[in-house]
């Protein structure tokens, strides 16, 4: 059974939780988001599989997901890196933010994200179970994109992009 970390708006740990009840009750939890560009400065985006239990099919950044209790938020992103995408590379943690989101299917996102970055040449081999398709994108055509088809991308992503763009380019 997956569990997730329970937060305040600190992120201090204040217990745990079964994944999808965290999700049913809207639930405050720990989280993280990799984003992984390659030597052109594109993003690698995936695109969720249809068998995901809340936006399947949207397009997303590199990989994403929860670590488990016990488990560093670092461990957890390059676990989930290698999981979904076939490969690993180095990360670092740029900045954490809080969002929540009503998928009016009886679940929520209430997350305290840690958005960290990453950069590979490496050519993914994605898990069929996680991932529909990838692509490497560059950051202004995919924001282009986004802003002109908002319903092709998860919340999250569509959340980090329009605030704080320029802090994930920069990095």
């Amino acid at each position: 059974m997956n569990r997730v970390i329970l937060v305040d708006e600190h992120d201090n740990e204040i217990g745990s939780e079964e994944k999808l009840a965290a999700h049913k009750k809207a639930e405050l939890h720990r989280a993280f988001s990799v984003c992984v560009f390659n030597s052109k400065k594109e993003l690698l985006i995936q695109q969720r599989s249809e068998s995901k239990y809340h936006s399947p099919g949207l397009w997303s950044n590199t990989c994403c997901s929860h670590p488990q209790p016990g488990e560093e938020v670092i461990e957890a992103a390059h676990r989930r890196l290698k999981q979904e995408f076939g490969f690993d590379c180095g990360l670092k943690e740029l900045f954490t933010f809080i969002y929540k989101k009503d998928f009016n299917n009886g679940l929520f996102e209430h997350e305290l994200d840690h958005v960290l970055t990453g950069k590979s040449d490496g050519v993914p081999e994605p898990n069929p179970d996680e991932i529909m398709e990838w692509k490497w994108i560059n950051p202004e055509e995919l924001k282009k994109d986004m802003i002109k088809n908002p319903d092709k991308y998860t919340y999250w992503f569509r959340f980090l992009l329009d605030n704080y763009f320029d802090e994930l380019i920069k990095k």
